[in-house]
C-alpha cells in the first residue's frame, strides 16, 4: 500500500528578478496604485535589515547554492533598522522553486551569548528550530559566516498572501560579524543602482501583477544575496572566522 507523501506546511513561490533603477522606479509607482505598503516602514516607505548569515565548518549553505541543490537550508539572524526590540533567528528552506520560513525570536542577552559561543541557552527555547541550531553548533560548527544589509520597500496585497519587496544597496560586511555595530566595514555588491525584485505568494500570482513583473526589463537571479555578499567578502581578502 502506498503511503501519502507528507506535506510540507508554509511552502511559498519565490521569484527573484534583478532590475536597473529605472525600472524600479516605474514598477513600484505602479505597484503602490494597488497594493498596500508594509507596515513597518518608516518615513521613506522603507526600512533597513541586517542579517548575519552563518554556515558550518563544511560551507554547507554556500556550496549547496551555487551547486544548485534543489533542497537546501540558510540559517540566519535578522534584525531591523539597527534595533534589538526584534531580533529574529530565522532558517529558509528551499524545496525546488518553495520556500519556507522558520523563526524563532531571541532577546539581545541570548544574541550576545550565541556570538560568545555560548549555546546553552538554546536548549531552553521551547522551539524546534532552537534545538536544532544547538545540535548544528555541537557538531558541525554553526557559526556566523557573512554580514548582509540592504533597504527594503515592501508592499502587501492580499490575494494569495501576495508580497512584493524591492531590495536596495546591496551591501556585504566584510570586517565584523556583529550585526548592531553601525560602524561595520561594508562593500557595494552592484555596479550602479541595481534593485533586487522579489515576489512571494501561496499558490498564485494575481494576474495584474503577474502581467507587470512579466514586462519588467530584467534577470531572473540565481544566486542569493548570502552567496553574493559571501562572494564579495572573500574577494577582498578579510575573513574573521
Amino acid at each position: 500500500m502506498w503511503k501519502k507523501k507528507k506535506e510540507i506546511k508554509g511552502l511559498r513561490h519565490e521569484i527573484k528578478i534583478l532590475i536597473p533603477y529605472a525600472e524600479y522606479l516605474n514598477l513600484s509607482a505602479k505597484i503602490r496604485c494597488g497594493a498596500e505598503r508594509d507596515s513597518h516602514a518608516g518615513e521613506k516607505g522603507e526600512y533597513f535589515i541586517r542579517s548575519l548569515y552563518l554556515d558550518d565548518m563544511y560551507q554547507t549553505a554556500y556550496v549547496t547554492k551555487v551547486n544548485g541543490v534543489d533542497n537546501r537550508k540558510k540559517y540566519r539572524i535578522r534584525c531591523y533598522d539597527l534595533s534589538d526590540e526584534v531580533i529574529k533567528f530565522e532558517r529558509k528552506n528551499k524545496y525546488n522553486s518553495r520556500i519556507q520560513k522558520v523563526s524563532f525570536s531571541m532577546t539581545r542577552g541570548q544574541y550576545d551569548a550565541f556570538m560568545n559561543e555560548e549555546y546553552d541557552f538554546l536548549r531552553d527555547i521551547d522551539h524546534p528550530l532552537a534545538r536544532e541550531v544547538y545540535l548544528l553548533t555541537q557538531t558541525v560548527r554553526l557559526a556566523p559566516s557573512v554580514i548582509v544589509d540592504y533597504d527594503r520597500e515592501a508592499y502587501i496585497y492580499p490575494i494569495s498572501n501576495t508580497r512584493i519587496t524591492f531590495d536596495k544597496h546591496l551591501r556585504a560586511g566584510i570586517d565584523s560579524y556583529d550585526i548592531f555595530c553601525p560602524d561595520v566595514l561594508t562593500m557595494p555588491v552592484f555596479q550602479g543602482d541595481s534593485v533586487i525584485l522579489e515576489v512571494k505568494y501561496d499558490t498564485y500570482m494575481p494576474s495584474h501583477l503577474a502581467d507587470m513583473i512579466s514586462s519588467v526589463m530584467g534577470t531572473k537571479m540565481a544566486l542569493s544575496k548570502f552567496c553574493m555578499c559571501k562572494e564579495k567578502m572573500i574577494t577582498y581578502g578579510h575573513s574573521v572566522i
